[in-house]
């Protein structure tokens, strides 16, 4: 319907879900959102790679480029990675990416003492964090030999080759570089509507019924034995190829099939690398489409602040020069001063939808506070926002 939105109440509806594997109905929304989500999904999720290789022994056939890039591409479990900190905003460390808080620390050593090929894989990577580590992809439950599977090869080592080398792994996301991004594929597809004109399918033969059936190369449609009708088998697995509206044309039936797309109605495929489970993936990505939400209701704010106060929207972010304060007092205050360090302290009373502003820079306030100054009978709403100077 032109002009209608379907960003309304967005409805998911699970299909399969396995740990990863997963498929699902959205429904009740736009091509916007599905394409955001599975943008998201594929490159803003974060999830923990290697990301510093430090060799210490490397006689074997690879170059240490090769490892370090081998390492880099190896999927670890990532459940704890939405609660990591990023590496470049790790104040425990500096940024310098190696503490507890920002990274996990991976150790391998690997000889080779016999004739035979030594496969050095995934498995020989020890982990600081029992909870990151590379992923398993061997199944226990196929009965096959699991030492034929034992991870992802790195290396081949021959008699006499050593390999031993320390990894730090990092908080990253797939915008940044692939190695991070989650999903093996996320793909989605309009949901297809077809209607068979009855009529029409009637006035075929039962062979000309066969040739309509056999042109859809994905079995589309399908013959009831008994009644000999054309019925529509699975309609899912229509690729908008237009292969049976050309052929019902061919026949001089145009119109024997109407098929639509659902415009607010979607089917998607998510498969992980295994670093995250697919359903958490989903979940995750719903948790950043949320943030980046608020962070452009946060900036149109700012935005209608600047129109609406002028010089006030200004000062909020910084543009103006702050007025340097010795000290703050405020009469009757309940606020309890101690020292404390040099920070920055804007102060904002919202009355009436109108905005005064009061800010203060430089000046060394308490550490904490026992209450609210100003009366509360003049100020229905006040907000105190501070930012430590740089």
């Amino acid at each position: 319907m032109e002009g209608a939105s379907y960003q309304r109440f967005p409805k998911i509806k699970i299909r399969t879900v396995r740990d990863d594997f997963m498929k699902f109905e959205l429904r009740d929304t736009d091509a916007s959102i599905a394409n955001a989500l599975r943008r998201v999904m594929i490159a803003e999720v974060p999830t923990i790679a290697i990301d510093l290789v430090e060799i210490e022994v490397n006689s074997s056939v690879l170059n240490d480029e090769f490892i370090a890039h081998r390492l880099g591409l190896i999927p670890l479990t990532s459940e704890r990675a939405m609660s990591m900190r990023f590496s470049r905003d790790c104040d425990a460390c500096d940024g310098d990416g190696q503490c507890e808080y920002c990274s996990v620390e991976f150790h391998l050593r690997a000889k080779c003492i016999n004739d035979q090929t030594l496969d050095v894989t995934s498995k020989d990577l020890y982990s600081s964090d029992h909870t990151v580590v590379p992923v398993d992809f061997s199944d226990s439950s196929s009965g096959f030999d699991n030492t034929e599977n034992r991870g992802i090869i790195i290396v081949k080592l021959r008699r006499g080759q050593e390999l031993v080398l320390r990894a730090i792994a990092r908080k990253g996301i797939g915008k940044d570089h692939a190695k991070w991004s989650p999903a093996a594929t996320v793909t989605f597809m309009y949901e297809p509507e077809i209607y068979i004109n009855e009529e029409l399918m009637e006035g075929l033969t039962l062979e000309e019924k066969k040739e309509f059936v056999d042109s859809s190369p994905t079995k589309v449609f399908d013959i009831n034995p008994n009644t000999h009708q054309v019925y529509v088998h699975d309609a899912e697995a229509y690729t908008y190829d237009d292969e049976v509206l050309k052929k019902a044309e061919a026949m001089g039936k145009p119109g024997l099939v109407e098929i639509h797309a659902k415009e607010d109605s979607f089917i998607f495929t998510v498969e992980t690398t295994g670093g995250i489970k697919a359903s958490q993936l989903f979940l995750n990505a719903i948790d950043v489409l949320k943030q980046k939400l608020d962070a452009v209701r946060l900036s149109s704010d700012t935005v209608e602040a600047d129109e609406q106060f002028g010089e006030l929207g200004a000062h909020m972010r910084g543009d103006l020069p702050r007025v340097e304060f010795p000290s703050l007092y405020v009469e009757n205050s309940p606020v309890n001063y101690t020292i404390s360090r040099r920070i920055t302290v804007s102060v904002f009373v919202l009355m009436d939808n109108q905005a005064l502003g009061l800010f203060c820079s430089s000046f060394t306030v308490q550490s904490w506070f026992w209450g609210l100054f100003l009366s509360h009978r003049y100020l229905p709403q006040f907000c105190l926002e501070i930012n430590r100077n740089s």
